[in-house]
């Protein structure tokens, strides 16, 4: 009698690769990244580059010498880590700072685990979070953007819009005060206002999110169910009481949100598998970053609401199984 071996999940065939997928990814950051050049010059590019560099070298060196594993240095991961990476620190961070980040995201985040798909957290996050919590004077001293700019050092400084509505709002103003204080929201989408690398416009990761949509790269579900739970959740509270609450439009389009929907959120190791999962997997991203962002000590919270949601995915997968090829549906 021959025995029958199946080889193990997942067993869709798809002309779509590891490297196709994440080098689709890179190009649909290539918006942002223009803007972002644009705004913050060439310390933007430096920051990027060198994390970029530095979070290949780690994972090469890693590989090497310690898991001595197959290189996957050029499947595409470890660019759109050092990407993510730079887009969420300010764009006058020391390069120094951006290298210890770098070997955080890429050791602790990511190779710690085992590699690609193997790690629970999303290893830019894991960096950005290290630095926040190691070096918060760094990390919160964002430069002002200047177009064409070709500044390194010097740099004129400022805070975010979230921070000024989050100062303002602490010390008794109202928002309708603070207001003058904020480029229009027109000049916001595009890109105008202080923030990390890859903050800066809207516009710009809509684009390459609706890349990713069309070529099926990612789904609906964690951007709609983030963006959207986000947008409702604010909207109570601005309802409640605007001078106290920003709007939700102002939510959306300042600080990380666009991008923590788009790109990080959507990692497919740290999300879930199943639709229904996604959505609660948004859902409770879209929730914590505004509880964090009104209530926390933080006027921002994306990073760390995905952080903490990622925590949860495997109790949402087991919860919320896809149903499996030939499984009896039980009727009554």
């Amino acid at each position: 009698m021959k025995v029958l071996t199946v080889s193990g999940s997942p067993h869709y065939h798809t002309e779509e690769s590891v490297s196709k997928i994440m080098y689709g990814v890179v190009f649909s950051l290539v918006p942002a990244m223009l803007v972002s050049f644009y705004f913050f010059g060439l310390a933007a590019i430096l920051v990027t580059l060198t994390a970029v560099v530095s979070c290949m070298a780690f994972e090469y060196l890693i590989q090497k010498y310690l898991i001595k594993g197959p290189m996957t240095i050029f499947d595409g991961s470890a660019i759109i880590t050092g990407v993510l990476l730079a887009f969420n620190v300010p764009a006058n961070l020391p390069l120094g700072l951006v290298v210890i980040g770098s070997a955080v995201a890429i050791g602790m985040g990511k190779m710690t685990f085992g590699g690609l798909g193997k790690n629970p957290f999303n290893p830019a996050l894991v960096g950005r979070v290290f630095l926040m919590i190691s070096f918060p004077v760094q990390m919160t001293t964002y430069p002002e953007p200047a177009a064409f700019s070709t500044r390194i050092t010097d740099v004129v400084t400022g805070p975010t819009p979230l921070t000024i509505i989050k100062d303002g709002v602490s010390r008794g103003q109202e928002i309708s005060s603070l207001l003058p204080q904020i480029p229009e929201y027109a000049q916001l989408m595009m890109g105008n206002l202080g923030g990390s690398v890859g903050e800066v416009s809207a516009i710009a990761l809509l684009l390459g999110g609706i890349y990713m949509l069309i070529r099926k790269i990612i789904t609906w579900h964690i951007p709609v169910a983030f963006l959207g739970s986000a947008a409702l959740f604010s909207a109570i509270f601005w309802l409640v009481n605007p001078e106290m609450y920003p709007d939700p439009v102002f939510h959306l389009i300042t600080g990380g949100m666009m991008l923590g929907a788009l790109y990080m959120a959507t990692d497919y190791a740290t999300s879930p598998m199943s639709p229904r999962g996604m959505i609660l997997f948004g859902v409770g991203c879209g929730l914590l970053t505004i509880v964090i962002r009104l209530f926390g000590a933080y006027p921002e919270g994306v990073a760390f609401s995905i952080l903490i949601m990622n925590a949860f995915v495997p109790l949402i997968n087991r919860g919320m199984k896809p149903k499996r090829f030939g499984e009896e549906v039980k009727n009554g």
